[in-house]
């Protein structure tokens, strides 16, 4: 109730204005899935949210909690005013798609769309290019004109904030009965950010942000970072999420997936390459359902970072009661280019030995492959630690291959 009065103190148009809600949690074909409220007054999107708000709802095989929700004016328009865009970025440059006809059966965008590539470090498609080429289909001088305009600076906001992906469907022109300028709304859109680009136009990313989302005490004074979340169903678990916050606070790359958390093989793997090998060896010998988690460290973290994501491995896997058949962690990696092997194990002996009587009641196997700068003393503090930890510890180094220990192990 506290947030629906907010909404209506921040938002006074929602009581005097038809709307449309939806879930906003990167669902698709939320229409076809029953997920879209139309011509709705506020009381009936209050009841409308109320009684799907901390629901859980399945889509085809995934399931999850619905707690997000976005309500916007309800724009009553005829089917031919619809359209459909999309903007994707490829290893060849930007691919600018649009189609005569969007929705909800909008049907096979790749057959139907018109098509414009901007090459690489190019200029966008002139207005000319946009006519002849996308537009061609279109009778209608006022919504040409308006779509043009519209699609220029549209490809513009693609590039300067660093999109890698924006669709709108549909993409409504409403062209005025007095003979005025035609109105643009895009009813549904949807989109990818380049992470990486957040050095460049993070600040931007978050003045775009401020208008909707309120700053908290702590945000910068230009507005609230870009938070990316996890797909619908993925919700980020206690663990996953204090990871992922030790990844933001340091330039090393801290990664961590629960996936089973029932699972008897976790991997602790050093470098995202070898992390992707690591799985798909443990996969190939057909032990994918038994694989607990995925992730990786990476970009010289330093001993107490390490240390920390250790540990909140090691907590994961000796939850709960003992397997009958015990577990295996595979301590692995490739040939660091930089990554002081001896400093980074230092931080996950340290966590070893905190969980030293743990691993020992779930018979947990340990299996380590490692090399790289300093990469002798590292092993050899680990194969020092085994003889006192009690712990069944193999310790490789570059003569074993990369993923060598997995079929040694399984």
């Amino acid at each position: 109730a506290d947030i629906f009065a907010r909404a209506e103190v921040a938002n006074p148009w929602l009581l005097s204005t038809k709307l449309v809600c939806k879930p906003d949690q990167l669902i698709k074909r939320r229409g076809k899935n029953g997920l879209l409220g139309i011509n709705l007054d506020w009381a009936g999107v209050k009841e409308w949210i109320s009684a799907r708000a901390g629901k859980e709802f399945k889509l085809e095989r995934t399931a999850g909690l619905l707690h997000t929700f976005l309500v916007e004016p309800l724009c009553v328009h005829s089917q031919d005013s619809e359209y459909y865009i999309a903007i994707q970025s490829v290893r060849e440059g930007d691919w600018i798609l649009f189609t005569h006809e969007g929705g909800v059966d909008v049907g096979d965008v790749d057959e139907k769309a018109k098509r414009i590539l901007v090459p690489v470090n190019k200029e966008g498609p002139s207005l000319e290019e946009i006519k002849v080429i996308l537009l061609s289909e279109l009778k209608s001088t006022v919504a040409k004109n308006t779509l043009v305009d519209f699609i220029i600076r549209l490809y513009a906001v693609y590039t300067d904030l660093q999109f890698t992906y924006l669709e709108i469907n549909p993409l409504v022109v409403l062209e005025s009965e007095a003979g005025g300028a035609a109105e643009v709304f895009y009813l549904d859109l949807a989109a990818k950010l380049d992470q990486t680009a957040e050095y460049e136009c993070g600040k931007k990313w978050a003045a775009g942000r401020l208008s909707a989302y309120p700053s908290s005490n702590s945000s910068p004074s230009w507005g609230p970072p870009m938070e990316f979340p996890a797909p619908f169903g993925r919700e980020l678990t206690k663990e996953e999420a204090y990871i992922a916050d030790l990844d933001a606070k340091t330039g090393a790359s801290l990664k961590l997936t629960v996936l089973n958390s029932k699972g008897r093989i976790w991997t602790m793997v050093a470098g995202g390459g070898a992390s992707v090998v690591y799985s798909d060896a443990i996969a190939a010998l057909g032990y994918a359902d038994e694989l607990a988690n995925y992730g990786e460290y990476s970009g010289a973290p330093s001993e107490s970072q390490t240390y920390e994501y250790a540990k909140t491995i090691l907590d994961l896997m000796t939850r709960g009661t003992p397997h009958p058949e015990g577990k295996f962690l595979f301590i692995g990696g490739g040939i660091a280019n930089f990554t002081n092997v001896a400093a980074t194990f230092k931080g996950i002996i340290r966590a070893l030995r905190e969980y030293q009587h743990p691993l020992i009641n779930h018979g947990v196997k340990i299996y380590v492959r490692r090399a790289g700068p300093n990469y002798q003393e590292g092993l050899r503090l680990i194969r020092n630690l085994g003889e006192t930890l009690g712990v069944d510890i193999k310790v490789f180094g570059p003569e074993m291959h990369v993923t060598g220990i997995v079929p040694l192990a399984l």
